[in-house]
């Protein structure tokens, strides 16, 4: 285990002496160089063109594995055949104004159309990986049992696995297209961020030249089945679900709520979409979005004492205090906030979901709101809601997801909407 000398401390708030190396970011420029690349690199402070460093809440596990003496702080990432096993993009959204402004859509390319800079000695890693795969879900093998789903041996395989092609997205943040998002000032977003993060980023008050943040938290991963570049033409049949992450449901089954049947559902669905064909011969193709947003956002620890809290009022479960509970607790019902979600769908080029898989009012009005169009709307099926969820659903219908003719009525109603309203 080698241990590193100690070495004065270098503080990052204001620009450092002597000449700056750092490449300059246009943010909606029409090609990678004139968007320039993104360099959080701690090697070379002077290449720096960002606030934060890569690899989200993983960052803090680097600095671990540097202070234990079990990663070289100089070590430089290899790149040699880690390329992207497809290719997307690039698509008119990337330089659209203000369409993608939380992830990098150049990203995954960066060995290939960055050559020159790396070659110049500048430190640049991908903020996105791409590449194939096989997902297996007991719930598949039930389908094919069942006959809702037949193995074709391209997209779906005897063994119930299906074939993805699949990408992971590190979260890059320009920070005036954020706070547009949110509609606040730039000023505004910098000083919330540095306060409520306890001023772990002096940059975000210091640095008003360094425009791009990449945060401390999760990111998403994508799932493609059929072609990845379908998705970018409106008239192959796209199947869809932005799924937000729920530990204890999608991993380890926990009845508390549907969001595991909804996702297995979903991917059900985007497997019979992808093999569909269309008039025209056209193939379907089917996409999940898996979004880190554990709890709503509001973390695990913090949905766990909702549960509680939710059990032991008096009374006990109820949809009408379904988000009274959750309020209580963290003072919020959701900290989702889907203003950012649908850039990973312009990123991939998307324009019109014909399908999407999600009784979600809020994903939905985002979506529609950022000019994806939305064809169907697909609720989950009333038997596959487990008894424990009940509550869930009927609060979340209530308070205006989407349903197929099912109504919430009574008290439920009632308490849902007036808390809506004050």
């Amino acid at each position: 285990m080698t241990k590193h000398p100690p070495r004065h401390i270098r503080l990052t708030s204001h620009p450092g002496r002597g000449p700056r190396t750092s490449p300059e970011i246009h943010w909606d420029a029409p090609d990678a160089q004139q968007r320039g690349p993104i360099v959080g690199t701690t090697l070379n402070r002077a290449q720096r063109n960002v606030i934060g460093t890569h690899s989200g809440s993983y960052s803090v596990y680097r600095a671990l594995a540097v202070a234990a003496g079990a990663l070289d702080p100089t070590h430089r990432a290899d790149l040699t055949n880690t390329a992207p096993t497809d290719r997307i993009g690039p698509y008119p959204q990337w330089s659209e104004p203000g369409r993608i402004v939380s992830l990098d859509p150049w990203g995954a390319g960066v060995a290939d159309v960055f050559t020159e800079q790396i070659a110049a000695g500048i430190d640049i890693r991908p903020t996105i990986a791409v590449t194939q795969a096989h997902i297996e879900l007991p719930e598949m093998r039930e389908a094919i049992a069942a006959g809702r789903l037949k193995p074709d041996g391209k997209l779906l395989l005897a063994n119930g696995s299906a074939v993805v092609t699949k990408a992971a997205i590190e979260p890059v943040w320009w920070l005036p297209g954020v706070a547009q998002r949110f509609g606040c000032t730039e000023t505004e977003l910098r000083r919330i961020l540095f306060e409520e993060t306890g001023g772990m980023y002096p940059e975000l008050v210091t640095r008003s030249d360094l425009e791009v943040f990449l945060p401390p938290i999760g990111g998403q991963t994508v799932y493609i089945l059929g072609n990845p570049r379908d998705l970018a033409n409106p008239e192959v049949p796209l199947t869809a679900r932005v799924h937000d992450e729920c530990n204890g449901s999608d991993v380890f089954g926990s009845d508390i709520c549907t969001c595991r049947p909804y996702l297995t559902h979903a991917i059900e669905e985007c497997i019979r979409g992808a093999q569909s064909v269309e008039a025209g011969g056209l193939g379907g193709v089917g996409l999940i979005v898996y979004s880190r947003k554990e709890g709503r956002a509001l973390g695990e620890v913090t949905k766990f004492l909702v549960y509680n809290a939710r059990k032991r009022q008096v009374g006990g479960d109820s949809a009408d205090k379904y988000f009274l509970r959750t309020e209580c607790v963290a003072g919020v019902q959701d900290m989702r906030f889907q203003e950012l979600m649908p850039d990973v769908l312009h990123w991939l080029g998307v324009r019109k979901i014909h399908r999407l898989v999600s009784m979600s009012n809020m994903k939905f009005d985002a979506l529609v709101g950022s000019g994806i169009e939305i064809g169907a709307r697909v609720p989950i099926p009333d038997e596959l809601v487990p008894a424990d969820a009940k509550v869930e659903i009927e609060a979340k219908m209530a308070a205006g997801y989407f349903t197929d003719g099912r109504v919430i009525e009574g008290e439920a109603l009632a308490a849902i909407k007036g808390r809506e309203l004050s």
